[in-house]
């Protein structure tokens, strides 16, 4: 059986995107080809990179990528992960299905390093659970 292609989206490719890429990879194992790309995409946060870790999920060589990067891909599905990923994301072939996971961005706490990485943690946990779901449906 062929593996099936997922894109996960958000703004900057930053968080979200870059934890549910390696969330996914690492809870699916060979199941999925995981991608992730942002609609502005800026670069992998620190913060996301120590979450990751604490579940022994190594994202350190990620790299935020831009959706253009992805034209004329083919994906079974389009998760987007924040709101405005979902407004601004391509339009993809009718067999892509869609899903829209509307999450905060951890990169938006503010506060001392405990409190921002406490911030990632908690989003990190909220998107391995919609995974977990997912993946007992897919």
């Amino acid at each position: 059986m062929a593996k099936q292609s997922v894109l996960i989206l958000c703004t900057g490719n930053s968080a979200r995107s870059q934890m549910a890429e390696g969330l996914l990879r690492s809870m699916a194992g060979d199941r999925f080809e995981v991608s992730s790309a942002g609609t502005k995409p800026s670069f992998v946060r620190p913060e996301a990179i120590a979450a990751m870790r604490d579940l022994g999920v190594d994202i350190t060589s990620h790299r935020s990528k831009s959706v253009d990067e992805f034209n004329g891909s083919r994906f079974d599905y389009v998760v987007t992960v924040c709101d405005n990923a979902k407004e601004s994301c391509p339009v993809f072939p009718a067999e892509t299905q869609r899903v829209h996971w509307s999450f905060e961005d951890p990169a938006a706490v503010e506060g001392d390093e405990a409190t921002r990485l406490a911030a990632f943690r908690t989003i990190r946990d909220q998107i391995a659970e919609r995974f977990r779901d997912f993946l007992t449906t897919h």
